[in-house]
């Protein structure tokens, strides 16, 4: 048996196996969206959401500065468009929230945190398949304006108190 025929082999058996224990658990948990996902899950979750954002809309930076009004409009822009799932303190603990799959994640995080402005408005812009993320993006320059100003209220959550 060749190295190549041995390889193949290799990825389908291992093919085999996952979707057979992928399969196993689905007809033990079903796909209940109160189910906790498991550390796989959420592992390859987290990584797909960076295959759905283009390299040039990770780049983008922040037009919008940083000013008492900016935070101020976009803490009102995100009460009143974000906070149904996500909860005004970023932590996604909301009736919704805890009832989606993938679970919202909490915005105060470093797997948030982390990624650039540029990600963050392409994501609420734009929305994520197969997730409870909507596309919010309207193609409009104010709309674009108040997505930058989340953003920006966005980085302040880890730094919120309960005031």
């Amino acid at each position: 048996m060749t190295r190549t025929t041995k390889g193949i082999l290799a990825v389908v058996t291992i093919g085999a196996v996952s979707t057979l224990g992928m399969a196993i658990m689905v007809f033990n948990r079903g796909f209940s969206a109160k189910a906790e996902p498991l550390a796989i899950e959420a592992f390859v979750a987290r990584h797909v959401r960076r295959l759905a954002i283009p390299a040039h809309a990770a780049s983008a930076p922040n037009p919008v500065p940083a000013t008492e009004d900016v935070m101020t409009g976009g803490m009102r822009h995100f009460a009143d468009h974000c906070a149904v799932c996500h909860a005004n303190d970023g932590s996604g603990d909301t009736d919704f929230g805890r009832n989606m799959y993938p679970k919202p994640p909490d915005l105060r995080l470093p797997p948030t945190q982390s990624l650039s402005d540029g990600e963050l408005f392409y994501i609420i812009a734009n929305g994520i398949r197969f997730t409870g993320m909507p596309a919010f993006g309207t193609g409009t320059e104010q709309g674009a304006r108040d997505t930058w100003m989340l953003v920006r209220f966005m980085r302040h959550l880890p730094k919120l108190t309960p005031e």
